[in-house]
């Protein structure tokens, strides 16, 4: 008996004929679907615009400040002001876009290559493997996703390497267990069965009709997790452990701009807010996925 077949029997499929007709219909264009949510779709391209070209949306230097027009208030020339160096926040802030992604991008990586293997390991490759993934899910689980990556980056030296490594293990545990309750399910289903008795082969069953039935929820989770990678990156950023200064950088510019919150407040509240949009945007496209894949 293939492995993947282990506990099937066991799992009640009198009232699933009907869930096991949906696929064909509700997954028909789900990309057809989300994309329907364009005005989540469209700030979030500009986001992307910003990290990989910067240049088309802003001319100052992000580097380098004019004297003569430090703390200057957010105005048609300076959208965002300056800072207590004469530099450009929106400047500063378009071209941190980068840094910031890039680093929540590895960490989404790592989180979800590794988390998905070992959910699909759990859920399909017998109850060692499923006891073995679990727990040290659990133990992942036991320690504060903020504090796995402050330990890790602490412990290295400071970096976007580091960074994106640290908040991507601590997203592991996430993952795995969206993937193993995910493949739990489809599992189950009579088109999976038929597929395991008609004398389909582990990896073709796990290709052909688990995976892409967990792809939805698993693209869901890696939206919502790009904005919490985001948000934890801005804040170790703000601790001082991100890119160092003048390294234009979202959680470096709130640091620097907390000396002189009495007097420019736009120098933490602007790209506070900018932080904010993008964690609230991701989490939309996040729930506009997972409604577009689900069956």
């Amino acid at each position: 008996m293939s492995l993947i077949t282990e506990h099937v029997g066991s799992v009640d499929t009198a009232d699933q004929p009907l869930a096991s007709t949906k696929p064909a219909t509700k997954i028909g264009n789900p990309a057809a679907r989300w994309f329907a949510a364009w005005w989540v779709l469209i700030p979030l391209a500009v986001f992307v615009a910003w990290a990989f070209l910067p240049s088309l949306f802003t001319g100052h230097d992000p580097i380098t400040g004019v004297p003569a027009d430090k703390l200057l208030a957010p105005s048609a020339d300076h959208l965002f002001g300056t800072d207590h160096l004469g530099r450009d926040i929106y400047s500063r802030v378009v071209y941190g876009t980068r840094q910031t992604l890039l680093t929540a991008g590895l960490a989404c990586l790592v989180g979800s290559v590794v988390g998905s293997i070992l959910g699909l390991l759990a859920g399909t490759a017998g109850r060692f493997a499923d006891t073995v993934a679990m727990r040290f899910v659990d133990i992942v689980l036991a320690v504060p996703a903020f504090l796995i990556a402050l330990i890790l980056v602490t412990a290295t030296e400071p970096g976007p390497l580091s960074l994106g490594l640290g908040v991507g293990i601590a997203s592991i545990a996430a993952f795995a267990r969206l993937v193993r309750t995910e493949v739990l399910r489809v599992r189950s289903r009579d088109f999976v069965q038929a597929a395991l008795m008609s004398g389909g082969k582990y990896f073709t069953v796990l290709r052909r009709h688990i995976i892409p039935h967990i792809v939805g929820p698993v693209l869901s989770l890696l939206a919502v997790d790009l904005g919490a990678a985001i948000l934890a990156i801005s804040g170790l950023g703000f601790l001082g452990f991100g890119s160092p200064p003048p390294t234009p950088e979202w959680g470096l510019l709130i640091s620097e701009g907390r000396q002189y919150l009495s007097v420019a407040w736009w120098l933490t509240t602007l790209p506070g807010l900018v932080i904010v949009s993008a964690v609230m945007l991701t989490a939309v496209l996040g729930r506009a996925i997972n409604k577009a894949f689900r069956f």
